[in-house]
């Protein structure tokens, strides 16, 4: 890949494009971590990668430099758009995608400054439509195929990162389907399913290939969607965390803890995630609190949906304590709920709790999981979907679905030392087969098939 943000490929090289919505999102998703990570493997393998991105402000090619800055225009959620207006977008996407999406390049000069511009720097060059995911499923709804898009110059191949219908004419087009929890576990999503139900199958049978990343996720797909397994490739995920913060110092761990979190090291649980359905917070938080640890739980993530009994749990007295701190009593939450952290933090975070608990009854793949095994910490997963082979045997297991399961795994992890030095241990072992290597090798196998 270019060493400069920007610079031009060198002319023959096979370049991707890859769909990249959701890099665009401000905190980020599970999504947005799979299509950088894409973009970085390709570019190692001496592919041109090209990133297609969403923004919400109206772009025009006249207006050269000036879409750098509206790209990254802020947007106020209370403004509001005019219920005409708003109405009148939405009827005019199909026909707007009926003609063909047209991206526009964005210019990658630097004027833009901070940190809204780190996730071009993985992509060659940057192009961006106005609403894309908006205009694509309103094509998609209205005429039940996938919108065209029109480049003066076509890639050699593009890869759209998540099931979203779209295609560039003449050359192999992929889809990543990560898993088909609307369809498996219907209750615990907001997604409209009869809209999800048509997608993944229109793109079953129209796709070049399908890309997924779990033998789980691939046997769903291959048995649900009804695809050829010939049609189906499961490339895992990789997880890179920063080396430095694998050989940060005991003293310095806790001093940013304390710092940052008013936390000590190994004397806190963590879980991240959404609090939705599919993450099982509120048995957890039964099983936490049956356990009788006297050590906080850590909830990092989006505050989600569908969730008034876990947000009633977490607000709860049996979750309030006293500690005695010289001559005063302090009150103390023993569970405390941190919003969405930048992934630093985050990471940060992971790597100084004495456990990451992440029981949640379904997952494509798991990225936490592994990320807290890379870091040395010790796992508590669920028994169920695409944990168990991602796991494999550096995590303690144990059944979701089981408040008293949970509960003694939680006791066994805040008694046992001995093992979680071992689960330290198997976790540090099992993380490398999710390293960039391992990922690179997977995709040379999948790219080079086109």
């Amino acid at each position: 890949m270019s060493d400069s943000p920007g610079a031009r490929p060198p002319a023959g090289q096979p370049s991707i494009l890859f769909e990249a919505s959701n890099l665009g999102l401000a905190a980020g998703t599970g999504i947005a971590t799979y299509a950088r990570a894409l973009a970085g493997a390709a570019g190692r393998l001496c592919f041109s990668p090209l990133g297609l991105f969403d923004v919400a402000r109206g772009l025009d090619r006249r207006q050269g430099a000036l879409n750098e800055v509206l790209a990254f225009d802020a947007i106020d959620p209370d403004e509001g758009v005019p219920l005409l207006r708003d109405i009148g977008r939405i009827l005019a996407a199909p026909v707007r995608a009926l003609r063909g999406l047209a991206p526009i390049e964005i210019p990658q000069s630097g004027v833009v400054v901070d940190q809204a511009t780190r996730s071009l720097r993985a992509f060659d060059k940057v192009y961006a439509v106005t609403r894309l995911i908006e205009a694509a499923r309103g094509h998609f709804k209205c005429y039940g195929r996938s919108a065209q898009l029109r480049l003066p110059q076509p890639p050699s191949l593009f890869h759209a990162t998540h099931p979203v219908p779209l295609t560039v004419k003449g050359i192999p087009n992929l889809v990543t389907i990560h898993d088909l929890v609307p369809l498996r576990l219907p209750f615990t999503t907001l997604d409209d399913k009869r809209h999800f139900y048509k997608l993944v199958h229109h793109l079953a049978r129209t796709a070049d290939h399908i890309v997924t990343v779990s033998e789980h996720s691939r046997r769903d797909i291959i048995e649900v969607l009804g695809v050829d397994e010939r049609r189906v490739t499961n490339t895992w995920q990789a997880v890179d965390v920063p080396a430095d913060l694998i050989t940060l110092s005991e003293d310095a761990l806790a001093d940013r803890l304390q710092r940052l979190f008013g936390l000590d090291p190994s004397e806190y649980y963590l879980f991240c995630g959404a609090i939705e359905p599919k993450k099982n917070v509120s048995r957890l938080l039964d099983a936490y609190a049956a356990s009788g640890t006297k050590r906080p739980l850590i909830l990092s993530g989006s505050r989600g949906w569908q969730n008034r009994t876990e947000l009633r749990k977490i607000g709860s007295d049996r979750f309030r304590s006293f500690r005695i701190d010289g001559q005063s009593i302090r009150r103390e939450r023993q569970v405390r709920r941190l919003d969405y952290l930048a992934r630093d933090q985050l990471l940060l975070l992971m790597r100084g709790a004495r456990a990451l608990l992440f029981p949640s009854i379904y997952e494509g793949f798991g990225l936490p999981v592994v990320e807290a095994m890379a870091l040395g910490t010790p796992v508590l997963t669920a028994n169920v979907s695409s944990l168990p082979e991602v796991a494999g045997d550096a995590a303690l297991l144990v059944d979701p679905y089981s408040i008293d399961a949970l509960s003694r795994g939680i006791t066994a992890l805040d008694a046992d030392s001995a093992l979680r030095s071992e689960l330290s241990r198997r976790g540090t072992e099992q993380a490398k087969k999710f390293s960039a290597n391992e990922y690179d090798e997977r995709l040379k196998q999948l790219y080079q098939q086109f």
